[in-house]
């Protein structure tokens, strides 16, 4: 078997009562990874991950790689990631909307921004089974639900309309200071980040739902940052660096595996198979 042979990546609507809380649930295996450094860039989602396969390693700020726990909570992202798989993968995830995991999480988004959180003791007794993503996606929905209807989540009307907002590429209502400055505190209890920031997110994130499919050396990446909402070569190429840490050439010459399978998903909420 090849390196990269048999890799599978599939998403899955959650069920109606989950909807507001959650975009989408997704499952990835790799049985044989190159091993090879992957750039996970922001998408404006915090998500919860379980490892069934090998954690991947992490690269902290010093440079090193340290061994991601087994179940972690991403945090919203606000440059990349950079990880490594050191054995065969499989793992499913949970993709929260950008305003929907404050109950599930129970304290403010903020404290866990840039931050990848040990959920293992939380997860504990949750075994997805093995190269079975339905499987593996029912027993999440179920336990997920379970907690939702136990805790009785809820939304903020106004984060959630912002959020909105942005998804479309709408502009903001006009506010005061004090209403502005109010958001402010709110987003960052709810989402993790500014509004401005996570439009700057989205705005990056749909450079790759314009990219064209197949070769990526063939990417007319300027064609897609103008689609996108970019001005210029320039101001996209500052959010590559931004957000990837590389120019766009470099990301599309060098990724590959779960990284390439998440930026080629469509950012749009509709997944593409029921749970």
């Amino acid at each position: 078997m090849e390196a990269g042979e048999g890799e599978r990546y599939a998403e899955f609507a959650p069920p109606e009562a989950l909807r507001p809380f959650v975009r989408t649930l997704w499952t990835y295996a790799a049985p044989r990874p190159t091993g090879d450094v992957q750039r996970i860039a922001p998408d404006g989602c915090p998500e919860l991950i379980l490892d069934i396969g090998a954690p991947y390693e992490e690269q902290g700020e010093d440079g090193m790689f340290r061994l991601q726990p087994s179940a972690i909570f991403a945090g919203q992202m606000t440059r990349p990631m950079a990880i490594r798989p050191v054995g065969p993968v499989e793992l499913v995830a949970i993709r929260f909307e950008p305003d929907g995991a404050r109950d599930w999480l129970g304290f403010s988004l903020d404290r866990a921004t840039d931050l990848r959180l040990d959920m293992v003791e939380r997860l504990a007794g949750l075994t997805p089974p093995a190269g079975d993503p339905h499987g593996q996606v029912e027993i999440m929905t179920r336990w997920l639900e379970t907690q939702r209807r136990r805790d009785g989540w809820r939304l903020d009307p106004l984060v959630r309309a912002e959020v909105e907002a942005a998804g479309r590429e709408e502009v903001s209502p006009a506010r005061t200071p004090s209403e502005q400055r109010a958001l402010q505190r709110r987003f960052a209890d709810r989402v993790g980040v500014s509004p401005r920031l996570l439009r700057s997110t989205f705005r990056f994130r749909r450079v790759f739902d314009h990219a064209a499919e197949g070769d990526p050396a063939a990417v007319r990446w300027l064609e897609a940052g103008l689609q996108a909402g970019y001005f210029d070569q320039p101001q996209m190429a500052r959010d590559f660096r931004r957000f990837l840490g590389c120019t766009a050439t470099e990301w599309a010459r060098d990724q590959a595996e779960l990284a390439r399978k998440i930026a080629s998903q469509t950012y749009k909420p509709a997944a593409d198979h029921p749970a």
